[in-house]
C-alpha cells in the first residue's frame, strides 16, 4: 500500500493505492478537505492545517479500509527552486562506491543552512577531469566531480509542513516538490524524454517543471495563482470570494466571443441580503478582469522558462495542469504567448480514479502514487547513474529524529 498527501493553498488531498504483481497501481481511497491554515502552500495556522490533514487522510482510511502509516507529501511552499552545483570528492586511487556520492551531498548540504534539499539528482560525472562518466561506482582514480541538480525550499516552510504531517501521526517516507510529482503524472514517458514543460497552476503559486532526458531538469515557483484572478473578480465586481470562485470556473474565459456583450451573468452582492441577492453585467466584463491575470501568469512563466537556459526542452512542448487551467480558453492563449503546443493536463495511467477527481487539479496526488512507484522500480536514475533522492533518506532520518526528540 502507498499513500500520497498533496498539501495545497485550497485544499488537502489523499489517495491511497495498491500495486497490483505487474506494477499496475489501482486507486483504493480518497479523501479532501479544504486546506485550512495554508496560505501559498504554506502553514500559518498549525492546528487548523492539522485538523485539515486528519479528516482528509481519515476519509481515505475509510474508503480504502486501511489504516495509512506512511505517507509521500506534496510540497508545493517554501519558494521551490533549482540550482546546480560541482562538488569534488578524493578518492585517492582507490574503488569509487556510494559513499563517494554521498559524501558530495554532504559536500553540499551542509553549504546552504537557509534552504532544504528536497531533491538531489546527479546529472554529471567527471573523473580526473575526463568527462561523461555515466557511472563512476566500481570506477579507481584521485578526483571525482559531481554536479548535482537541486530542488530546495525555504528552511521553516519545509519543517513546518513535515512537523504537521507527523502531528497527524504519519510517517514521511519523503517530500516531493509538487510540481515534480505533478509532471510524472501528466507527461507521457516521450515528452519526459525528448523534453517538455509543466505549468501547475494552483491556488496561491504557479509552479514550473522542465523535464528531460527522462528527469526533471529544472523548477521554479511564481508567487501568483488562481486565487488572485479570483481576488481580482471580487474586488473588480464587488462580490465576495465564494462567489467570485463560482464565476471563474462557471463562466470565465480568456477568449473573446461575439456575443459577450449581449450575454450576462449573474454576479451576487456582498451585504446581508442574503444568498440569491445580485445584479446582471455583461459576459465581456468578466473576461476582460480574467484575461489580463491570465496572460500576466504565462508571461511571467515564458521569462522564467527563458532565464532557466532550458528552452530548447521546453519550446518541444508544454502541458499546463492545476486548478486555474481550466478558464475556457487557456491552452489557446499559453499557446500563443509561449510560442510552443500547449496541451491541458489529465492524470494518466490509474485505473480506479473516480471521475470527480480525475482533473488536473488532483495531479499532484496521483504523481506521488507514481514517484513511489518510481523510485523503487528505478533506484538509479536514468542518465545520472546515482539513485535520484539516495542522499534523501539520510536527510530525512535525521529531521525524523529531530521530531521524535522534540514533540
Amino acid at each position: 500500500m502507498i499513500a500520497g498527501l498533496d498539501i495545497g493553498t485550497t485544499k488537502i488531498a489523499c489517495f491511497v493505492a495498491r500495486r497490483d504483481a505487474d506494477g499496475t497501481i489501482r486507486i483504493t481511497g480518497i479523501g479532501q478537505e479544504s486546506a485550512d491554515g495554508m496560505r501559498a502552500g504554506g502553514v500559518v495556522d498549525m492546528d487548523a492545517a492539522e485538523r485539515a490533514i486528519r479528516t482528509a487522510v481519515h476519509r481515505a482510511e475509510t474508503m480504502a479500509d486501511q489504516q495509512i502509516r506512511d505517507v509521500f507529501v506534496g510540497v508545493s511552499g517554501g519558494t521551490p527552486r533549482s540550482s546546480f552545483i560541482d562538488a569534488d570528492v578524493g578518492v585517492s586511487g582507490r574503488e569509487i562506491d556510494e559513499r563517494d556520492i554521498q559524501r558530495a551531498f554532504d559536500q553540499v548540504q551542509a553549504a546552504d543552512s537557509e534552504r532544504d534539499i528536497v531533491h538531489a539528482v546527479p546529472t554529471r560525472y567527471d573523473l580526473d577531469g575526463a568527462p561523461g562518466i555515466r557511472d563512476p561506482r566500481g570506477m579507481y582514480g584521485d578526483t571525482l566531480r559531481v554536479r548535482l541538480h537541486l530542488v530546495s525550499v525555504a528552511h521553516g516552510s519545509l519543517r513546518n509542513l513535515l512537523t504537521c504531517v507527523s502531528r497527524c501521526d504519519l510517517e514521511i517516507a519523503a517530500p516531493v516538490v509538487a510540481a515534480y510529482a505533478s509532471g510524472l503524472a501528466c507527461l507521457v514517458s516521450d515528452e519526459r524524454d525528448l523534453g517538455a514543460a509543466y505549468i501547475d497552476m494552483g491556488g496561491g503559486t504557479t509552479e514550473i517543471a522542465i523535464f528531460g532526458e527522462g528527469n526533471l531538469a529544472w523548477t521554479e515557483t511564481l508567487p501568483v495563482g488562481g486565487d488572485h484572478v479570483t481576488n481580482d473578480i471580487a474586488r473588480a465586481l464587488s462580490t465576495p470570494v465564494a462567489g467570485a470562485e463560482r464565476l471563474k470556473r462557471l463562466h470565465g474565459s480568456t477568449v473573446p466571443h461575439p456575443t459577450d456583450d449581449d450575454e450576462t451573468i449573474e454576479v451576487p452582492e456582498i451585504g446581508p441580503r442574503g444568498e440569491g441577492a445580485g445584479r446582471h453585467v455583461a459576459r465581456s466584463l468578466l473576461a476582460g478582469i480574467v484575461r489580463p491575470r491570465m496572460e500576466e501568469l504565462l508571461e511571467l512563466a515564458r521569462a522564467r522558462i527563458e532565464a532557466s537556459g532550458l528552452r530548447k526542452w521546453a519550446r518541444n512542448r508544454v502541458v499546463i495542469g492545476g486548478g486555474a487551467s481550466q478558464i475556457q480558453g487557456l491552452d489557446a492563449l499559453a499557446g500563443r504567448i509561449l510560442d510552443t503546443q500547449v496541451r491541458l493536463a489529465r492524470p494518466l495511467g490509474l485505473p480506479g480514479l473516480a471521475q470527480a477527481v480525475s482533473g488536473p487539479e488532483f495531479a499532484t496526488c496521483a504523481g506521488l502514487l507514481l514517484y513511489a512507484t518510481r523510485k523503487n522500480a528505478e533506484p538509479r536514475a536514468r542518465h545520472g547513474g546515482a539513485g535520484a533522492d539516495a542522499p534523501l533518506a539520510n536527510t530525512l532520518g535525521r529531521f525524523g529524529q529531530w521530531l521524535r526528540s522534540n514533540f
